[in-house]
């Protein structure tokens, strides 16, 4: 398989509904000290396979790591999944620079495994080993790793908005339609948020991943995701809810919307009055907000792979799937080693860093 790729400015990306590969998401990494690059890609004689934005980010004076955030849009046949990754990594490698060291690729394509865990013939997904052996199927180098963590998420719950809004509502589980009217029967309001309002914000934040055991995000990341929307909107826009009581602030919301998709990036709620069920209230006007900027998808964003109570976030899927989406099982992140030193160098500080 051959893969050409012809650079181009980001400003040329293509419209698309995956809001991590837009320009809007390569001016808040720009902002956060990532390189930023696109190309146009082609595969097969005269096939166009749409473009890519990868991110660039340097380690020290040694290497550069190149990140491919939910990406390449455009997915192959599954049992090509390999083979394509493995041709755009040597043309993107002629591109890149000597320096790099790697490139990762956050997949948005269906998981080689969604039919059979859809269908319980395997509880979640294989040891990495497995994975590995089925996606280097066909490739020239066997050398695709599976990255130990994720960019995004690997796992995640749609809910559709082309619905009326009673629709949606029907489509609920009974508890979280309860708990969305006693939000607002008790008071909770929920109203849109502006930057003054974004340290109060990541208080909550810093709380729910106290509260959860997740890793945090710096302040800076939330500063860049609103700077370059108010300096540069790129065709997006984000939605910062937070929803009140008494004038106090109980949860809040971060959603992006691309094309027809919102996504859902960032929540938090406090440790206190959670029986108002602040977190509930905000879902639901994002939803409410997001269908009437015509999306026709809301992404809620990370879940565990199914019903299983020994997944960090088990806690998150018995959440969200109260609100009757749809469970989309990707392929997560995969490694393309080039500097194999430099790239084994890499993952045993990231091992060491996440303990």
């Amino acid at each position: 398989m051959e893969i050409k790729l012809k650079p181009k400015e980001p400003q040329e990306l293509l419209p698309t509904d995956i809001l991590f590969q837009t320009l809007y998401w390569a001016r808040v990494k720009s902002r956060l000290g990532c390189r930023v690059a696109a190309f146009d890609i082609q595969s097969d004689p005269a096939a166009s396979s749409g473009d890519v934005l990868v991110l660039l980010q340097r380690y020290g004076q040694d290497f550069i790591s190149a990140f491919v955030p939910q990406g390449p849009e455009f997915a192959p046949p599954k049992e090509e999944y390999g083979p394509f990754l493995e041709a755009l990594s040597q043309s993107l490698i002629r591109h890149l620079g000597a320096k790099t060291a790697f490139i990762r690729f956050d997949l948005p394509w269906e998981s080689q495994y969604a039919h059979e865990m859809k269908h319980g013939k395997v509880g979640g997904f294989p040891e990495p080993r497995l994975r590995e052996m089925r996606m280097n199927m066909g490739t020239q180098s066997w050398n695709l790793r599976k990255s130990s963590m994720d960019m995004t998420v690997a796992s995640t719950l749609v809910v559709d908005l082309d619905l009326a809004e009673k629709d949606i509502l029907g489509r609920m589980k009974s508890k979280t339609r309860y708990n969305i009217g006693l939000a607002g029967r008790r008071g909770v309001e929920v109203r849109t948020g502006s930057m003054e309002h974004l340290p109060a914000f990541y208080d909550l934040y810093l709380q729910t991943s106290a509260r959860n055991g997740f890793a945090t995000c710096a302040y800076e990341h939330f500063s860049a995701i609103f700077n370059a929307h108010i300096y540069d909107p790129c065709n997006s826009e984000v939605l910062f809810l937070l929803a009140t009581c008494d004038q106090e602030l109980l949860a809040g919301g971060i959603v992006a919307i691309s094309g027809q998709t919102a996504h859902f990036l960032y929540g938090a709620s406090s440790n206190t009055r959670r029986h108002l069920m602040g977190s509930y209230a905000v879902h639901w006007e994002a939803m409410r907000q997001s269908r009437l900027r015509g999306c026709l998808k809301y992404d809620m964003g990370a879940v565990s792979p199914g019903a299983d109570p020994d997944h960090p976030f088990y806690g998150l899927y018995r959440f969200k799937t109260g609100f009757g989406g749809r469970l989309e099982m990707r392929s997560g992140s995969w490694d393309f080693p080039i500097d194999q030193e430099k790239y084994q160098a890499f993952i045993n500080t990231d091992n060491l860093v996440r303990g």
